[in-house]
């Protein structure tokens, strides 16, 4: 566990404001940053697919054949368009996901 940006932010909070509650403050700004809350999450194709990372390869290949399927956009040829339009979305993330993942099993 990293402890820096609190000792750090607690140093800065305290010297910027000159009060206790300065402290506290860069204390809880530089816990932000320790805990990656600050940062942009990390694309994980297994997430998208609703799996973990141990998952086996039939596993994967289970769950994108499920959700190819529930998602495909010419099963929805008779729904509204905006309904279309996402389906089309989510079937080219799973796809991209599966991709993905076969490529990092390789």
């Amino acid at each position: 566990m990293r402890w820096y940006g609190k000792l750090l932010g607690f140093i800065a909070g305290w010297l910027l404001l000159r009060h206790p509650a300065g402290a506290v403050i860069g204390l809880l700004v530089g816990h932000a940053f320790d805990a990656d809350w600050l940062r942009p999450k990390r694309y994980d194709p297994y997430a998208v697919l609703g799996l973990r990372d141990d998952a086996t390869d039939g596993e994967v290949d289970r769950a994108y054949r499920q959700l190819i399927a529930q998602y495909h956009p010419d099963r929805l040829v008779g729904a509204a368009e905006d309904l279309r339009l996402q389906a089309e979305d989510k079937a080219r993330a799973i796809n991209a996901a599966y991709d993905r993942i076969q490529k990092l099993r390789r």
